[in-house]
Formats: C-alpha cells, structure tokens, sequence
C-alpha cells in the first residue's frame, strides 16, 4: 500500500479513495468473455435499479461489435434481448455459462 503522508500529514480522504477502486477490466476482456459463451446456455442478471432485478436463461445468439443478443428460454420474453459490453463492465447486467445437461 503506498504511503499518504505528505509532509508529516496523513491523506485520509485519498488513501480512502484508493481502496474503493475496484481492480480495473476493460472492453476487450469483456468481449473475450462473452465470446467464450458464444451459442451457449448462460443465466442472466439484470440490475434495473432501485433494488429491483430480473433473472432468466437463454442463449446468447449474436455477437456483434457494439452488442450481444441473447434469445430468451421462457415464454414470457417476445423476441430477443440486447445488451452492450459496457452493461458488462458497469455490473449492470451480468452473466454465467451454464452447464449443457444431455437428457
């Protein structure tokens, strides 16, 4: 941990700040990850704010530049969904590879 004295005088606000920062990732790492999960099942979570979320599974259908498509399992979602890398990166809407269980 680096030091925060300057001249004798403890930063308190800025040691602070440094150990809020959360360890950084970036697009490109992002992007990996979901390619990785490409045409695969993955559950997912969405932050919509004001403590509320929603979670569902399907597969994640198209990969694009700007975007990821994932096509709902349930019946209640008409058509498929879109989501931008940064909604990964931001902890907006996150993912997890699940398990192809063969019956």
């Amino acid at each position: 941990m680096p030091n925060f004295e300057k001249n004798g005088i403890k930063n308190l606000v800025f040691a602070h700040t440094y150990l809020m920062i959360k360890p950084s990732k970036n697009i490109s790492d992002v992007k990996r990850l979901v390619h990785e999960c490409h045409a695969q099942r993955v559950a997912v979570r969405v932050n919509l704010g004001r403590n509320k979320s929603i979670s569902y599974s399907g597969i994640l259908s198209g990969i694009y530049p700007a975007l990821f498509t994932i096509k709902p399992d349930e019946d209640g979602f008409l058509g498929k969904t879109s989501y931008s890398y940064s909604d990964l990166l931001c902890g907006n809407v996150k993912i997890k590879k699940l398990e192809n269980k063969e019956a």
